[in-house]
């Protein structure tokens, strides 16, 4: 009995491995086949291999083939996702964008269309760390992601983008406070209240936004702006009493003799009412 069960496994074993060696064979003499002579079937599954094997720029150029030899192919659609897919592997961002949008323009309502929408936004979103001062990329991916969160919101790919996107609107607020801490340090104080005040007024609901007022109390008391100075501490005292950066306001005022309340008639007076209303943050 023994000896029949091993017999069995031993064939089982022998025809598993003829058959991945056939398999083996088939997908060899297929890379050496022009894809002219393959059917769409044939050239999806060599570009899905030729992923797996890390080249997507020549999956890319695969998947492209099956839109141009059988445009009518199912194949062909599947194959434009793909090779938007392909290009984003291969940080090949704008042929990926523009393969996206293809088929955001082909397929609009096809199951594809969320995962094509957010490829497009990705296509901005992952350049972010390499534009420098040039913001104009991460307003494209905010844009982008947004478009994601509003057509397909029960996609998916929807909550992803409103994490990313986030983190987008972050990073701004980020670059804004690294050109104001900029401007401060050389004491161009106008100028560096002029970039925390955009911190404070359109990125509020940021990670930076305790920080942005801070450096107003800086700037207008270097300006001597008091009232400004002590409305913006007033500010960061109801939303932010326990951090450092209103410790530091707190110290700064009182060593002059000041105190953190909300004073005169400005732009800062009008968001202390606003909170006080419970309107903001």
């Amino acid at each position: 009995m023994s000896g029949s069960h091993h017999t069995k496994s031993h064939r089982v074993a022998r025809w598993g491995a003829v058959l991945a060696l056939a398999l083996l064979a088939a997908c060899s003499g297929a890379k050496g086949v022009p894809l002219e002579d393959l059917t769409a079937q044939q050239i999806f599954e060599r570009a899905e291999l030729q992923i797996a094997e890390g080249q997507p720029a020549d999956a890319a150029f695969s998947f492209g083939e099956i839109e141009r030899l059988y445009p009518y192919s199912e194949y062909a659609k599947r194959a434009l996702i793909m090779q938007a897919f392909a290009y984003h592997r291969d940080e090949d961002y704008p042929n990926s964008r523009a393969a996206a949008q293809r088929y955001l323009d082909f397929y609009p309502a096809e199951q594809d269309a969320p995962y094509a929408a957010y490829l497009l936004a990705l296509s901005y979103y992952d350049q972010i760390d390499e534009i420098g001062r040039d913001q104009g990329l991460t307003f494209q991916a905010l844009q982008a992601l947004r478009a994601v969160i509003e057509t397909y919101p029960d996609s998916e790919y929807a909550r992803t983008s409103v994490l990313k996107f986030d983190l987008a609107f972050d990073h701004l607020a980020a670059k804004e406070m690294e050109i104001g801490r900029y401007y401060l340090k050389r004491g161009h104080y106008a100028a560096a209240a002029s970039r925390f005040r955009t911190v404070v007024e359109d990125f509020q609901t940021t990670s930076h936004t305790a920080e942005a007022l801070h450096r107003l109390v800086e700037c207008y008391l270097s300006l001597g702006l008091v009232e400004e100075a002590q409305t913006a501490a007033a500010i960061l005292g109801y939303n932010y009493r326990s951090s450092e950066w209103y410790q530091s306001s707190y110290v700064l005022l009182t060593g002059r003799g000041l105190a953190a309340d909300a004073a005169g008639d400005n732009w800062l007076a009008s968001i202390y009412r606003q909170v006080v209303r419970g309107e903001w943050l």
